[in-house]
């Protein structure tokens, strides 16, 4: 991506490392954000939005000798000397493996170091950018808080960006690491944080606010259970005994009424999709005890035998109640028929 000439304001960079311990799912899942989509954030098309240049690899061309204009990986060591013509936000894809516990190699890295020849690793790279940084944006649950490749018994020591910098971590800009979690993250939860950060950039928002975990608050601050369609089952006592069906899937291993998360409110794409709306268990995902915590996924969750045998006491005593109810409004009111006299109760005001 070409530099901004002199005049012109300068760009804020976005800074993608996919390095870590990952799938690349969350690069992918952001190529379907739609609100807004990532085209709307890369062009400037919305208002207020500073200039950025993204430096992102699964989209960037540059491939050029080590060092050149050209080069994709000399976008990262330009940040590290400074010589970056404006800020820098740095997102990280993928978990960040202990590199104190491999005595020889390396477990992940990002390019290599012009001066030795070697690989990069990852951790080397955050040592050297986050400090630098006008804001560290984690992605995805194995970026956010280790995920998958951080399970009990696993070899690389992996955890998320914010256990490795530290959970008092802060930049410059007094802003600590974000977390956008999800295996893969939701697109347009990413998008808008990443939006949001931008227009706090330029000065037109306040400082984002954050749960105690580092999750935007406003995406974060409510459960699956709390925006699925699948509630007011649950509230009659009604439960699924089996895929397909519609009811509610607690017993069936979801975790949807503890896990902070909007998928079912939001949808995948467009507002069309997302884990209870299809017929999915919720397996807690957005969550930091993911996957350990929510194992073996298709188990009903602990407690869930009390709470579901506790609904469907009560349940059953609503759903009686609705029937009455129901069957009296379910019917016209006796006026509305065809004759030569006014049964509506009307009266002539004379």
């Amino acid at each position: 991506m070409t530099a901004p000439s002199d005049t012109e304001t300068p760009p804020i960079h976005i800074l993608w490392i996919n390095a870590g311990l990952s799938c690349d799912g969350d690069s992918v899942a952001l190529t379907a954000a739609t609100q807004p989509s990532i085209e709307e954030i890369a062009l400037g098309a919305l208002p207020g939005l500073p200039k950025i240049a993204v430096h992102w690899p699964l989209i960037d061309f540059d491939n050029g000798p080590v060092g050149s204009n050209n080069d994709f990986i000399e976008w990262f060591f330009r940040a590290d000397r400074g010589d970056l013509d404006g800020p820098f936000v740095l997102v990280v894809e993928g978990s960040i493996p202990n590199e104190k516990i491999k005595p020889e190699g390396y477990w992940c890295g990002f390019g290599n170091n012009p001066d030795t020849g070697q690989p990069m690793t990852t951790s080397e790279w955050l040592d050297r950018l986050a400090p630098k940084a006008l804001a560290v944006l984690a992605v995805g649950t194995c970026a956010t808080y280790g995920g998958i490749h951080a399970m009990a018994g696993n070899p690389t020591g992996a955890m998320g960006v914010r256990d490795y910098l530290g959970w008092n971590f802060k930049t410059p800009a007094g802003l600590p690491i974000i977390n956008v979690p999800g295996c893969p993250v939701h697109p347009d939860n990413l998008s808008e944080t990443i939006l949001y950060l931008l227009y706090q950039a330029a000065g037109s928002a306040p400082m984002i606010p954050l749960d105690a975990e580092g999750r935007p608050t406003w995406l974060f601050g409510n459960t699956v259970h709390e925006g699925c369609d699948r509630g007011g089952y649950y509230e009659q006592g009604q439960f699924a005994s089996e895929y397909g069906q519609p009811e509610c899937l607690v017993k069936l291993g979801c975790w949807g009424p503890v896990v902070k998360c909007n998928v079912p409110k939001r949808g995948w794409i467009n507002g069309v999709g997302g884990c209870p709306n299809v017929g999915g268990i919720c397996i807690g995902c957005t969550m930091p005890g993911f996957p350990d915590a929510f194992m073996p996924f298709m188990d009903p969750p602990p407690g869930s035998r009390v709470s579901a045998g506790g609904s469907k006491a009560y349940g059953g005593v609503i759903r009686r109640l609705r029937d009455i109810t129901m069957k009296k409004v379910d019917k016209e009111p006796r006026w509305r028929s065809n004759g030569r006299e006014l049964t509506t109760g009307y009266r002539k005001p004379w």
